[in-house]
């Protein structure tokens, strides 16, 4: 399975964002094996990437799937690994409210602070054709309403009151994150 190329573009601060990641997806109709090698070479694209989830149109493909990885004990010590594809997501239900960092692989390294909702559910369907129900929280939640955004046409800035929180994280002599240095922190942070 290949990897794809994932689609690129500049700090929004600092250039023209294309009109590639504006597109809105066009349902999924048919689960064919087509959709099934799509999904298959996005999460193996995902993993090269050291992200957490990746839209089709975040490769070229204006279809409405995405596909999310989720490591053991991403939010809490017990939470199980997660791995889903998903086609045709819809948020049916969303409460609370959050804000926290968020970055993305079209965009690489830089990260913002990004008001989301803190539990959604949503009416999607996996790539054998079955129609589920997924209630999420937290860190899935957040993902779960980045990539659905993605196959909008909306970009995870276009959800910050201002890009004043926008930022490249840096690394200390230490090896920690988000604190002034002179080493930028490349691929140790996973991206949606």
């Amino acid at each position: 399975m290949p990897a794809l190329k994932i689609i690129i573009e500049p700090d929004p601060r600092h250039g023209t964002i294309s009109q590639r990641l504006r597109k809105k997806s066009l349902p999924v109709e048919t689960i064919d094996e087509g959709v099934r090698t799509l999904a298959r070479d996005m999460f193996v694209t995902l993993m090269d990437a050291n992200g957490v989830g990746l839209a089709a149109p975040q490769v070229g493909i204006y279809k409405r799937l995405i596909v999310v990885y989720l490591p053991a004990g991403y939010d809490d010590e017990d939470d199980p690994e997660i791995s889903l594809a998903l086609v045709n997501p819809e948020i049916q239900r969303a409460g609370g409210r959050n804000v926290e960092a968020e970055g993305c692989l079209s965009f690489p390294d830089l990260y913002g602070d990004v008001q989301r909702y803190a539990n959604v559910t949503i009416r999607t369907q996996d790539i054998d054709g079955n129609t589920l129900k997924i209630k999420a929280r937290g860190l899935l939640a957040r993902v779960l309403q980045h990539e659905i955004d993605h196959l909008d046409g909306i970009l995870y800035f276009d959800r910050m009151e201002d890009y004043s929180s926008l930022r490249y994280p840096t690394r200390t002599p230490s090896g920690d994150d988000d604190e002034p240095a002179n080493e930028p922190v490349t691929a140790s942070s996973r991206a949606v």
